[in-house]
């Protein structure tokens, strides 16, 4: 009996779109077989791809057709390990960007198609950790660029109102009460509060 064949496609964030991966994969596999996840490739662990490992996913003779291998992961080691598990389980792996994987060849003669696919995976797998260590590195780079222009990294701190101090001794002196102080202050109560502590911070001792 013949296997099913199933489909997965991955972004890297919810922000971006899934619709040219599923539209291609849609070429070779029906609708509801194909799984796909917004998840970082640096993990396996994200819940489609987990499902179609799981008992109610791929079997022996099964087939996983993806558009390209860094849909799988951008991990070098995590890829061969997936390679691994899937000629355990003797599940093929078509990717739609690497021809050789998709070509059918006659009973027998599967170790033509593995020994070319296995060389070009070698190749595009350092590719893609490759990528993912520069981007890695760029990152870093922009950091410190930034570090050293000294721009604040994160959430800009509040700005205190000139008239803060005042207003703040007021209040403390029950002259007036917090809402009152707020209001003077044109501040919400998170952001008196805080900046309430802020200020005592730094007027410690």
């Amino acid at each position: 009996m013949k296997g099913k064949i199933y489909g997965y496609a991955r972004v890297s964030s919810q922000e971006q779109n899934l619709d040219r991966q599923l539209e291609q994969l849609k070429l070779y596999v029906k609708e509801e077989y194909i799984l796909a996840d917004k998840a970082s490739g640096k993990s396996l662990e994200r819940p489609s791809y987990q499902a179609l490992k799981g008992a109610l996913g791929l079997r022996t003779g099964d087939t996983l057709i993806i558009t390209s291998l860094d849909r799988l992961s951008r991990n070098k080691e995590d890829i061969k390990k997936e390679l691994q598990w899937f000629k355990e389980k003797n599940i093929r792996l078509k990717i739609l960007d690497l021809p050789t994987s998709m070509i059918e060849v006659p009973e027998g003669q599967e170790w033509i198609v593995d020994m070319i696919t296995n060389i070009l995976v070698e190749v595009l797998s350092s590719m893609a950790e490759q990528e993912r260590l520069t981007i890695r590195k760029r990152q870093r780079e922009g950091i410190e660029a930034a570090k050293k222009k000294g721009k604040h990294l994160g959430r800009p701190r509040m700005q205190m109102p000139d008239c803060f101090p005042e207003v703040y001794k007021r209040w403390k002196d029950d002259e007036i009460t917090a809402k009152a102080a707020m209001k003077e202050l044109g501040m919400a109560s998170t952001s008196f509060y805080k900046m309430a502590g802020i200020f005592e911070n730094d007027h410690k001792g």
